[in-house]
C-alpha cells in the first residue's frame, strides 16, 4: 500500500476517454426525457429534467451542459461517448447504469445513485459530488481529478486502474470493495472512514501512510499512548 520503490512502478494507468463528438442536433426547449428513449447526437443545454423518468434511456454522442438533473430517474441508462458539463441535481437515480467513455466536468451533485453501476474509460473531473452511492458497482479506467467527494460509498464494489488526482476524499467507505491498481499517491485529502483494510490493491504515498497510521492502528485494535 505504502508508496516504496518498485510499487510505483507496478500500478497501472487509467486509459482515459477519447471523446470526439459529430455534429449535434440542439435538444427541443421544453421537451421530456422518454424511459427507453433513444439520443443520438443531441446536445442538451440549460434544459431541466427534474423528476422526469427516462429508465432505460441510450444517450450516444450526446453533450450535455448546464442542465438539471433533481430526482431524475436514468435508472439502468447508457450513456456512452458522450460530455457532461456543469450538470447539477440532488437525488439523480442512475443505479445500474452504463457509464463508457464519458466526460463529467464541474458537477454539482448530491445523493446521487449509482449502485451497480458500469463505469469504464470515465473522467470526472472538477466540482463536487455529496453521499455518491458506488455500492457494488464496476468501475475501470476511472480518473478522479480535481473533484471534491464527500462521504463516497465504494462498499462491495470492484476498482480496476483507477485514480484520484488532485481530489479531496472526505469520509470515504471502501467496505467490502476490492482494489487493483487504484492510485491515491495525488489525492489532495484522503480521509478513509470504514474499509481500510481493503487498501490491499491500492498505492499511496508515505505522508498519506503516516496521516492514516490512526485509522491502521484502530482496525488493528492497537493502543497508542504517548511515553
Amino acid at each position: 500500500m505504502a508508496d516504496r520503490r518498485g510499487a510505483a512502478a507496478k500500478v497501472k494507468k487509467a486509459r482515459r476517454p477519447e471523446v470526439r463528438l459529430p455534429p449535434l442536433v440542439p435538444w427541443a426547449a421544453g421537451g421530456r426525457l422518454e424511459p427507453d428513449g433513444d439520443y443520438d447526437g443531441v446536445e442538451f443545454r440549460d434544459a431541466d429534467f427534474a423528476g422526469q423518468e427516462g429508465i432505460g434511456a441510450r444517450f450516444m454522442d450526446c453533450a450535455v451542459e448546464g442542465c438539471g438533473f433533481d430526482e431524475t430517474g436514468l435508472a439502468k441508462a447508457r450513456i456512452l461517448d458522450s460530455t457532461l458539463t456543469g450538470v447539477r441535481g440532488v437525488g439523480t437515480d442512475l443505479a445500474g447504469a452504463t457509464l463508457r467513455d464519458v466526460e463529467l466536468v464541474d458537477a454539482r451533485l448530491g445523493g446521487v445513485q449509482l449502485h451497480g453501476a458500469v463505469m469504464e474509460r470515465v473522467v470526472i473531473r472538477g466540482g463536487k459530488i455529496d453521499y455518491l452511492n458506488l455500492r457494488k458497482a464496476k468501475l475501470k479506467d476511472v480518473v478522479f481529478e480535481g473533484c471534491v467527494l464527500v462521504e463516497p460509498d465504494f462498499g462491495g464494489a470492484r476498482l480496476e486502474r483507477v485514480e484520484f488526482a488532485g481530489c479531496v476524499l472526505k469520509g470515504v467507505d471502501f467496505s467490502g470493495a476490492t482494489l487493483v491498481d487504484v492510485d491515491l499517491r495525488d489525492a489532495a485529502d484522503l480521509e478513509i472512514a470504514r474499509g481500510v483494510d481493503r487498501l490491499g490493491g491500492a498505492v499511496i504515498s508515505t505522508s498519506q501512510l503516516l496521516d492514516l497510521a490512526p485509522v491502521f492502528a484502530a482496525f488493528l485494535g492497537v493502543r497508542v499512548e504517548g511515553s
